[in-house]
């Protein structure tokens, strides 16, 4: 198969898919090796941007997948008779960008950086595949851990972590500062990429309280 027939073997492949599709089946698939695979899915995504495509390829971690470009959400809401993904809420996206640039964290440390009870948000976030537990801090009550899952990194169009914007700390210890443009950028990520793909509701349902109390193991 020519290099050029790879490339387009594994578009045809990520289409049929819609979902993320690991490197090495499209190996496998390919008959290549994973340093070429790379090469493919690299050549894949120039071309996509080159033409102006309204697909693009999205890696992460060890796979691969086409995702639509945010700027025609609406005009596949239209012609799919779809709605308009509810926005995040607030208490959803805070929560969202202290586990997303601290993580692991426990809810206790996410309750100290936003100064309100956050469980309901947490628990919500974990139910929906966003964020995971991530094993047991050791300290006294073994507090659960949580970390961001793959399912963040597409629904903000993300590669890795390593993509997210730089965050400025202050206060001591290094406290994390969550700016209203930070959140807002991060807010307008993920509307883009739901609108296209239709992903869950993250709005809150209910109010967060003032934080009370430590965390303990569950």
């Amino acid at each position: 198969m020519e290099f050029y027939q790879s490339v387009a073997a594994a578009e045809a492949i990520l289409f049929a898919s819609g979902e993320p599709v690991k490197c090495e089946r499209i190996a496998l698939a390919l008959g290549i090796g994973e340093a070429e695979t790379d090469e493919v899915l690299s050549a894949l995504s120039a071309r996509l941007e080159t033409e102006n495509s309204g697909l693009r390829l999205v890696r992460i971690n060890d796979k691969a997948q086409l995702c639509t470009r945010g700027e025609y959400a609406a005009c596949i809401r239209v012609a799919l008779e779809t709605r308009k993904p509810p926005a995040l809420s607030q208490a959803a996206l805070e929560v969202l960008a202290v586990i997303a640039y601290r993580q692991p964290v426990t809810r206790a440390y996410i309750e100290q950086v936003r100064g309100v009870d956050s469980a309901y948000t947490v628990s919500s976030l974990a139910e929906k595949g966003f964020i995971e537990e991530a094993g047991r801090l050791d300290v006294p009550g073994r507090p659960v851990l949580f970390r961001t899952t793959e399912q963040f990194l597409r629904v903000f169009g993300l590669a890795s972590l390593a993509e997210l914007t730089p965050l400025p700390e202050e206060g001591e210890g290094g406290q994390l500062k969550l700016p209203n443009m930070e959140l807002e950028a991060l807010a307008d990520a993920a509307a883009a990429q739901t609108e296209s793909g239709g992903g869950p509701d993250l709005s809150a349902g209910e109010e967060d309280r003032p934080a009370h109390g430590e965390e303990t193991a569950d």
